[in-house]
Protein backbone atom coordinates (compact mmCIF):
# COMPACT_ATOMS: atom_id res chain seq x y z
CA UNK A 1 0.00 0.00 0.00
CA UNK A 2 1.43 3.45 -0.89
CA UNK A 3 1.13 6.31 1.27
CA UNK A 4 -0.91 9.33 0.31
CA UNK A 5 2.40 11.69 0.41
CA UNK A 6 3.93 9.31 -1.70
CA UNK A 7 1.07 9.29 -4.45
CA UNK A 8 0.86 13.16 -4.19
CA UNK A 9 5.02 13.73 -4.67
CA UNK A 10 5.71 15.70 -7.43
CA UNK A 11 8.68 14.53 -9.68
CA UNK A 12 11.49 16.32 -9.48
CA UNK A 13 12.35 18.28 -11.93
CA UNK A 14 15.08 17.93 -14.79
CA UNK A 15 18.43 19.42 -14.10
CA UNK A 16 19.91 21.40 -17.54
CA UNK A 17 22.80 23.38 -16.82
CA UNK A 18 23.01 26.02 -19.21
CA UNK A 19 25.86 27.62 -20.43
CA UNK A 20 25.30 31.64 -21.86
CA UNK A 21 26.61 35.01 -21.55
CA UNK A 22 26.40 36.68 -18.28
CA UNK A 23 24.69 39.79 -20.84
CA UNK A 24 22.54 37.86 -23.55
CA UNK A 25 18.63 38.52 -23.21
CA UNK A 26 17.50 36.12 -25.25
CA UNK A 27 19.09 33.72 -22.95
CA UNK A 28 17.31 34.38 -20.25
CA UNK A 29 14.32 34.18 -21.69
CA UNK A 30 14.95 31.03 -22.78
CA UNK A 31 15.97 30.66 -19.22
CA UNK A 32 12.56 31.46 -17.98
CA UNK A 33 10.93 29.40 -20.81
CA UNK A 34 12.13 25.69 -20.05
CA UNK A 35 11.72 26.81 -15.87
CA UNK A 36 8.11 27.91 -16.55
CA UNK A 37 7.69 24.17 -18.73
CA UNK A 38 9.18 21.77 -15.58
CA UNK A 39 13.21 22.35 -15.86
CA UNK A 40 15.30 23.27 -13.34
CA UNK A 41 18.47 25.00 -14.58
CA UNK A 42 21.96 25.86 -13.35
CA UNK A 43 22.90 29.08 -14.96
CA UNK A 44 27.05 29.31 -15.81
CA UNK A 45 27.44 32.58 -17.07
CA UNK A 46 30.21 32.79 -19.48
CA UNK A 47 31.98 35.55 -21.97
CA UNK A 48 33.49 32.41 -23.96
CA UNK A 49 31.95 29.16 -23.62
CA UNK A 50 32.96 27.59 -26.89
CA UNK A 51 34.65 24.91 -24.91
CA UNK A 52 31.63 23.18 -23.43
CA UNK A 53 30.61 23.54 -27.21
CA UNK A 54 33.24 21.70 -28.94
CA UNK A 55 33.68 19.49 -26.00
CA UNK A 56 30.20 18.26 -26.83
CA UNK A 57 30.90 17.70 -30.69
CA UNK A 58 28.74 20.54 -31.11
CA UNK A 59 30.20 21.96 -34.83
CA UNK A 60 29.78 25.23 -35.72
CA UNK A 61 27.50 25.21 -38.25
CA UNK A 62 24.79 24.02 -35.65
CA UNK A 63 26.10 26.28 -32.65
CA UNK A 64 24.01 29.35 -31.23
CA UNK A 65 24.06 31.39 -28.51
CA UNK A 66 23.40 29.21 -25.65
CA UNK A 67 24.52 25.61 -24.56
CA UNK A 68 22.24 23.38 -22.03
CA UNK A 69 23.51 19.88 -20.86
CA UNK A 70 21.48 17.38 -19.46
CA UNK A 71 22.48 15.00 -16.48
CA UNK A 72 23.12 12.31 -19.46
CA UNK A 73 25.21 14.40 -21.12
CA UNK A 74 22.96 15.46 -24.19
CA UNK A 75 23.20 18.81 -25.30
CA UNK A 76 20.51 21.15 -26.29
CA UNK A 77 22.06 24.04 -28.60
CA UNK A 78 20.42 27.62 -29.01
CA UNK A 79 16.25 28.03 -28.41
CA UNK A 80 15.28 24.37 -28.58
CA UNK A 81 11.77 24.57 -27.67
CA UNK A 82 10.94 22.42 -23.86
CA UNK A 83 8.41 20.53 -25.37
CA UNK A 84 10.98 19.09 -27.82
CA UNK A 85 13.72 18.72 -24.83
CA UNK A 86 11.02 16.76 -22.85
CA UNK A 87 10.06 14.30 -25.80
CA UNK A 88 13.66 14.06 -26.56
CA UNK A 89 14.72 12.76 -22.84
CA UNK A 90 11.27 10.47 -22.51
CA UNK A 91 13.33 8.21 -25.68
CA UNK A 92 16.15 6.22 -26.19
CA UNK A 93 19.20 6.84 -28.62
CA UNK A 94 21.86 5.55 -30.22
CA UNK A 95 24.99 6.27 -28.89
CA UNK A 96 26.05 8.32 -31.54
CA UNK A 97 23.71 11.14 -31.12
CA UNK A 98 24.50 14.73 -29.18
CA UNK A 99 21.41 16.51 -28.34
CA UNK A 100 19.05 18.82 -30.02
CA UNK A 101 19.93 21.99 -31.67
CA UNK A 102 17.75 25.24 -32.95
CA UNK A 103 21.09 26.57 -35.17
CA UNK A 104 20.72 30.73 -35.73
CA UNK A 105 18.50 32.34 -33.81
CA UNK A 106 14.84 32.24 -35.33
CA UNK A 107 12.35 35.09 -34.50
CA UNK A 108 9.13 33.86 -32.41
CA UNK A 109 11.79 30.28 -31.09
CA UNK A 110 11.25 30.71 -27.08
CA UNK A 111 13.45 33.66 -26.10
CA UNK A 112 13.50 35.28 -29.29
CA UNK A 113 9.69 36.59 -28.98
CA UNK A 114 9.44 40.18 -31.52
CA UNK A 115 6.59 41.09 -31.23
CA UNK A 116 4.53 38.77 -33.64
CA UNK A 117 7.18 37.48 -35.89
CA UNK A 118 7.50 34.11 -36.18
CA UNK A 119 10.06 32.22 -38.42
CA UNK A 120 9.37 28.62 -39.49
CA UNK A 121 12.89 26.63 -38.30
CA UNK A 122 13.67 22.86 -37.64
CA UNK A 123 14.95 21.27 -34.58
CA UNK A 124 17.94 18.99 -35.20
CA UNK A 125 18.90 15.64 -33.70
CA UNK A 126 22.70 16.00 -33.52
CA UNK A 127 25.03 13.36 -34.01
CA UNK A 128 28.93 12.58 -33.36
CA UNK A 129 30.55 13.18 -36.60
CA UNK A 130 28.63 16.58 -37.75
CA UNK A 131 25.77 14.66 -39.14
CA UNK A 132 22.41 15.47 -38.25
CA UNK A 133 18.83 14.40 -39.37
CA UNK A 134 15.58 17.02 -38.46
CA UNK A 135 13.72 15.76 -35.17
CA UNK A 136 10.88 17.96 -35.78
CA UNK A 137 9.71 20.73 -38.25
CA UNK A 138 8.39 23.86 -36.90
CA UNK A 139 5.61 26.01 -38.94
CA UNK A 140 3.90 27.90 -36.36
CA UNK A 141 4.64 29.43 -33.31
CA UNK A 142 1.69 27.74 -31.35
CA UNK A 143 3.54 24.17 -32.56
CA UNK A 144 6.24 25.39 -30.11
CA UNK A 145 4.19 24.50 -26.91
Amino acid sequence: MTSSKTQNAKPHPILLEVYKSPTCGCCKKWVSHINEQGFESKVHNYQNFTAVKEEKGIEPRYRSCHTAISKDGYAFEGHVPAKFIHKFLKEKHADDVIGLSVPAMPAGTPGMEVGDKFQPYKVLLLKKGGAYEVYASVQSYEEQF
